[in-house]
């Protein structure tokens, strides 16, 4: 009975997909922060789903207009991927918020598929006592996004998953 239950369920929601072109059914987004002590630094890595950095930004997943990481980029997609991101993501050490700065960007993957990953690099001079984050990029366009966030502090891991409910964690060291 609970088998037949799911299966049914399954096909409603491969249905559901077709039916209503949904990109890609998983919601998620990935960010990965690691801080070395001997090295004074921290880095975050921060993988978008390209549809879903469109469908943010300009109001169509399929946008070429942006154009990330293209030789036609826009000279203003950078500033409004800023301005989107700095309304939902943020990383605080210490207490005080890193200012988001792109260090450099690449696109991987192929159509739907395709992800935006950012690479952003600060210098961490106090040791690491505290690290507030708070992502809840596409929570405003997705009621099911979810956010994974990966932190490696000195070689020790910690994994959250946060969403519209819960866009912020604080970790103590």
């Amino acid at each position: 009975m609970i088998r037949r239950a799911l299966l049914v369920l399954g096909l409603l929601a491969i249905s559901v997909v077709s039916v209503l072109g949904v990109t890609h059914p998983l919601r998620l987004s990935l960010c990965e922060i690691e801080y070395k002590s001997d090295k004074r630094s921290m880095t975050i890595n921060l993988k978008l789903f390209l549809t879903d950095v469109n469908e943010a930004i300009v109001f169509d997943p399929y946008s070429t207009e942006l154009a990330f990481c293209q030789p036609n980029e826009s000279p203003k997609a950078e500033t409004l991927l800023l301005d989107y991101l700095n309304n939902f993501f943020f990383v605080k050490a210490n207490g005080r918020q890193l200012e988001l700065r792109i260090k450099s960007k690449k696109l991987n993957g192929e159509g739907e598929n395709t992800a935006l990953w950012l690479y952003l690099e600060y210098p961490q001079d106090s040791p690491l006592t505290s690290l507030e984050i708070k992502n809840a990029v596409f929570t405003d366009l997705f009621f099911d996004q979810t956010n994974i966030v990966y932190v490696h502090i000195d070689g020790e891991s910690k994994s959250m998953m946060l969403n519209k409910k819960t866009p912020t964690h604080l970790l103590n060291f």
